[in-house]
C-alpha cells in the first residue's frame, strides 16, 4: 500500500517530485508509525465490515480501527467479537489488500481471546488500540499483547489511548504521565503510536468544542496535549509518535464565525466548488486543527468519517519548500552547525536547532511524498477526493 495509491499513476507523477513509498504491515515500526495518517474508526458491529474495509482501502485509507469499545453498546460486545471473526475470514478469503487493521478492545483478556479465535486470519491484524491507558490499566494490556504475540507467532503493535481523568486533572497529571512514560518505555518495541482521547477529556468537564473551534481553543484540552507532547513526544530518541485528536463533525452546522478557508488558493487551482464543499461540511475547522496538530508535534489523526481522510493526507504531504530546507539542514558538511539562508530566501535555517525538525520532515516525506514546487494543498486534496 502507499499514500495516494488510489490516485492514477499519471496524476501522482504530476503531483510529486518524490512519490510516497510503498509499505505493508511488515514494514519497520518507524515507517508504520509515520504512515498511519488518517486512522478511520468503525464500529465492529457493522454487518458488512469487510466490504467497508475494502471500499475505504480503495479510497486511500491506510489504517483502520475496528472498535469494540465506546462506539458500541455494552450489550453488543459478544456479537461484535463474533462479527469480527467472520469479517476477518471474509477479508482473508478475498485475498485483497487491506489497510493496517487494529482492534480497539475493552479489557486485556479480549486480546488473547480474539487472537485465538481469529486463527490464521490474524495475519491481517496489525495490533490493538488500548483505551484509557495508565500504568495500572496499561501493564495488563501489554502483558496480554506479549502472550498473544507468542501464541500467533506474529508481531502485534499497541496503540495506547491517553484519555483518563487522572491525565486530565492537574493534581494527578504529572505523576500519571511519568507512570505512562515508564510503561510505554518498557514495551517500546510494541508501542506503535500514542493516541489522544480528547472527547473523554472534554467529557470530564461537560465540554464539547464547536465545529468552528479546534481542540486547542479549549484551553484545558490544549494544556493536556502540550504536557503529553512535553513528556512523551521528545525528539531526543525517547519520544513516540503522538496522533492528533478526533474531529467530530461532518455535516453543516449553524455558524457563529466566518469560514476559515482563504478563497485565493482555491481560485488559483480553479477549485472554488471544492472550497464550498469543505465549508458546507464544516471541514475548514478540521483543516485548521490539522495544521495546529503538526505545529504542536502531532502526526496523523483519529477520524470517524471518510470525508476527513483526504484533508489529513493532503496536509501531511511535505511541501517542496519544507523538503528543500530539510535537505539543506542535513547535508553532511553542515554537521558542525551554522546558519544559512533558505533556498527560498524567505527564512533562516539554523542547522543544530532545526536538525530534529529536518529529520522528522524527511521521515514524513518518505511515507507521504514531496509535492512539486508548483503543487499546493488544494491540488493534493482535489486529486485525493476525485478518485
Amino acid at each position: 500500500m502507499r499514500h495516494f495509491g488510489h490516485v492514477a499513476p499519471a496524476v501522482r507523477k504530476n503531483l510529486f517530485v518524490q512519490e510516497p513509498c510503498e509499505f505493508d504491515g511488515d514494514a519497520p515500526a518507524r515507517t508504520l508509525s509515520a504512515a498511519l495518517g488518517a486512522t478511520l474508526y468503525s464500529p465492529a458491529t457493522r454487518p458488512r465490515l469487510a466490504d467497508d474495509v475494502v471500499k475505504q482501502a480503495g479510497r486511500g485509507v491506510v489504517s483502520m480501527v475496528l472498535c469494540l469499545e465506546d462506539s458500541i453498546h455494552d450489550s453488543e460486545v459478544a456479537d461484535a467479537e463474533e462479527n469480527l471473526v467472520r469479517q476477518f475470514a471474509d477479508l482473508d478469503a478475498r485475498g485483497c489488500e487491506t489497510p493496517l487493521l487494529f482492534i480497539r478492545v475493552r479489557e486485556p483478556g479480549q486480546i488473547t481471546d480474539l487472537v485465538n479465535r481469529l486463527r490464521g486470519t490474524v495475519r491481517l491484524l496489525s495490533g490493538f488500540v488500548l483505551p484509557k491507558f495508565t500504568e495500572e490499566r496499561g501493564v495488563p494490556f501489554m502483558e496480554a499483547l506479549t502472550v498473544a504475540e507468542k501464541a500467533c507467532g506474529r508481531r502485534l503493535f499497541a496503540m495506547p489511548v491517553l484519555e483518563s481523568p487522572e491525565l486530565l486533572h492537574l493534581e494527578t497529571r504529572g505523576e500519571t504521565l511519568r507512570k505512562i512514560a515508564r510503561t510505554v518505555d518498557t514495551y517500546r518495541d510494541r508501542v506503535l503510536a500514542l493516541r489522544l482521547g480528547v472527547t473523554d477529556f472534554c467529557s470530564a468537564y461537560g465540554l464539547r468544542r464547536a465545529p468552528d473551534m479546534t481542540a486547542y481553543d479549549v484551553q484545558i484540552v490544549g494544556a493536556v496535549i502540550a504536557d503529553v507532547v512535553n513528556v512523551l513526544g521528545r525528539a531526543n530518541g525517547t519520544g513516540f509518535t503522538i496522533t492528533g485528536p478526533v474531529w467530530e463533525y461532518f455535516r453543516l452546522q449553524e455558524r457563529m464565525f466566518k469560514p476559515q478557508l482563504r478563497r485565493s488558493p482555491f481560485l488559483e487551482g480553479r477549485a472554488e466548488d471544492l472550497r464550498t464543499t469543505l465549508i458546507e461540511h464544516d471541514l475548514d475547522g478540521l483543516l485548521r486543527e490539522i495544521e495546529l496538530d503538526r505545529a504542536n508535534g502531532l502526526l496523523g489523526k483519529t477520524c470517524i468519517h471518510p470525508s476527513h481522510v483526504a484533508p489529513v493526507h493532503a496536509l501531511s504531504v511535505v511541501s517542496h519548500e519544507e523538503f528543500s530546507d530539510a535537505q539543506d539542514i542535513l547535508r553532511p558538511e553542515r554537521d558542525g552547525g551554522g546558519v544559512l539562508r533558505s533556498a527560498y530566501t524567505n527564512k533562516m535555517n539554523e542547522v543544530k536547532p532545526h536538525r530534529a525538525w529536518a529529520e522528522r520532515t524527511l521521515q514524513r516525506a518518505e511515507v507521504f511524498g514531496v509535492a512539486k514546487e508548483d503543487v499546493g494543498f488544494v491540488d493534493l486534496l482535489a486529486a485525493g477526493v476525485a478518485e
